[in-house]
């Protein structure tokens, strides 16, 4: 009778909310594991530009690099997102490959040619690779956005901050 009494007992305890609330499996506090490829590639990337205003260029590279292969398995899995394939762009521009960069740009913009963060970005791009012309189009577009990536493009555009490549 004592461990039937004990085995309903445990039953109860395990089923119960009280107790299961307390062993969710997740870690307590902090801040939460990213769930997809797109999320991982977007906290290295937020390093990277850490890593780059503390003058750490390689180790920036170095996230960026990974960056690029979480977004690449993003892309495949969820293609044609504007914010994965703004963010290919980004990645690739930031390592120095400007044609990819492009690439990704101009793929992202097919989908959705308002998309203030590639407009920046690409506008960035074309002051980089010398094509002023270029660059204010892309100007162009984000005049009436009202939106921080408008001044700073200009700003590139007009000297006044220098683009990190």
């Amino acid at each position: 009778m004592f461990k039937k009494f004990l085995t309903v007992l445990l039953f109860v305890l395990i089923t119960s909310p009280a107790f299961s609330a307390g062993s969710s499996g997740g870690s307590s506090g902090g801040e939460e594991k990213p769930k997809t490829q797109y999320q991982v590639a977007e906290k290295m990337i937020k390093k990277a530009k850490k890593f780059e205003k503390k003058n750490k260029i390689d180790k920036a590279q170095k996230h960026y690099k990974k960056a690029i292969g979480h977004l690449l398995k993003h892309n495949k899995k969820f293609p044609a997102d504007p914010d994965t394939l703004n963010y290919l762009g980004f990645a690739h521009r930031k390592v120095g490959d400007y044609e990819n960069a492009e690439i990704y740009y101009s793929m992202g913009l097919a989908l959705d040619p308002k998309h203030v963060g590639i407009n920046e970005y690409m506008g960035e791009l074309f002051v980089v690779t010398n094509r002023l012309d270029k660059a204010k189009e892309r100007l162009a577009v984000l005049k009436d956005c009202n939106c921080k990536e408008y001044k700073e493009l200009k700003l590139v555009i007009e000297g006044k901050k220098k683009s990190k490549y």
